[in-house]
């Protein structure tokens, strides 16, 4: 009996110190920059707390500092990896995760999804660009900024057919009345280097495509086609959203 206490007093003691080390280990550091992941189907909502900035599938930190990349699902359980920064990191709903680590060299590194979640588990990609200090707060506080007014006529078409299509519906775009959160913020999407996390190139022509019929590149996604959309339209749309950046 004396034996059995005594395994007992150590399993308690060891549940207890697990339980505080967990809690330590949520709790974000006042020299970290937390960034905000959300796992969506099958895209990565990524948000930047105490800012106004909201994007998707790129992740832009600035090198040297700690940061902690907080985790969370809003459907099925995800697992977040880039595998030249850290280790894997489960996103459960409901159960938010912390990924902790540094970036110590300039770069663009690629990121996966590596917890089969469905159809288009394969393109579940994301990238992590890690710049300079400098050139990180340049790019912060480009995207606080509220995107300018379309420089040219076809890009005002095209913001026209935008919030005119299901676009607005779905999606958001700040400075507009699109305030959509089914699909990924768009504010900057001009910017991206790869639409559809990285399923294609961001080019134009793959905009185009993209904007007609999204399900011939990504099967099962929730954006409908747009094939009934006139292609002056189509391009127009894609003019406007090459141009947020």
């Amino acid at each position: 009996m004396e034996v059995l206490w005594v395994v007992l007093g150590i399993l308690v003691v060891l549940a207890i110190v697990t339980v505080d080390s967990t809690s330590a280990l949520r709790t974000s550091s006042p020299h970290e920059l937390r960034i905000d992941v959300v796992g969506k189907l099958w895209w990565w909502e990524v948000r930047y707390p105490g800012t106004g900035v909201v994007t998707a599938n790129e992740i832009h930190i600035p090198r040297g500092t700690p940061i902690n990349i907080h985790l969370t699902s809003d459907n099925v359980i995800h697992s977040f990896w880039v595998p030249e920064l850290a280790g894997k990191m489960d996103t459960i709903p409901g159960q938010p995760n912390n990924l902790e680590f540094t970036a110590d060299q300039v770069g663009t590194y690629r990121g996966r999804c590596a917890e089969f979640c469905g159809l288009q588990h394969a393109h579940m990609g994301f990238a992590v660009v890690v710049e300079t200090p400098a050139d990180y707060g340049r790019w912060l506080a480009r995207r606080e900024r509220v995107p300018l007014e379309p420089a040219s006529e076809e890009a005002a078409a095209g913001q026209l057919v935008f919030e005119r299509e299901a676009c607005a519906g779905c999606h958001t775009i700040r400075g507009t009345d699109a305030h959509g959160t089914a699909g990924p913020d768009l504010t900057d999407v001009g910017s991206r280097g790869r639409l559809g996390a990285d399923t294609v190139p961001n080019t134009a022509p793959n905009m185009r495509d993209w904007i007609r019929d999204a399900q011939s590149l990504k099967p099962g996604i929730s954006m409908p086609s747009f094939r009934s959309l006139p292609e002056r339209d189509i391009a127009a749309l894609a003019t406007y959203l090459e141009s947020l950046k």
